[in-house]
This record gives structure tokens, sequence and C-alpha cells, in this order.
């Protein structure tokens, strides 16, 4: 089944942050509790919070509650979505006619 427009927006706009990003970095080392997250990019609680809904949302991200503290892994299956979507883009020139010309 095809993704949607809104749900391939969702992934670009999970992608589109530099916090985002860093995060996502950080987790390609394995799992990490909030806690860890914080003291490494220096940001408040809720903007974390934040962040981790656009990734989560986006199914990049995967999260686990223990006790209090959320734990936040790479999401295998939406890693390897959003690397599809990306390829898709990547090869577009390569499919397109780039000797065809408009209005010639």
């Amino acid at each position: 089944m095809k993704k949607s427009y809104e749900d391939t927006a969702v992934v670009f706009k999970a992608l589109s942050d530099p916090n985002r990003l860093i995060i996502i970095e950080m987790l390609k080392n394995g799992e990490m509790c909030a806690c860890e997250l914080l003291e490494e990019l220096h940001i408040s609680q809720s903007t974390l919070s934040h962040h981790m809904k656009t990734l989560c949302k986006a199914e990049i991200v995967s999260c686990r509650r223990e006790g209090k503290w959320m734990h936040y892994s790479l999401s295998s299956k939406g890693s390897k979505e959003a690397y599809h979507l990306l390829s898709i883009i990547a090869k577009a020139p390569e499919q397109c006619n780039a000797d065809k010309r408009c209005c010639e």
C-alpha cells in the first residue's frame, strides 16, 4: 500500500529539525533513556517530549515506558520506510527524460 502524501509529510517533518537529527544520530548506538537524551541535548523535558512525539508519530523512533522514564530506540521498520521515501526522490532524476524539454 502506498503512503499518502500526509504520511510522507510526517516523515519529512520529523527529519527537518536539527535536534531531531541529533536524536536520531544518538539512537544509532542503541536504546536511550529520556534522561540520557536530556543530558546530551541540554534542552527542557517538554522540548524533548515534543521532538520525541514527532519522531514516534513518523514511526522512525519506538518508545517504551520503564517506571517514570521513557526509553527510545530507532524503529527498524520506520527507518527503512524513511530510507525508501528518500531513495524514491534520489532516483527521480535518473528516471525522467532529461533530454526532453518543454516548449521547444
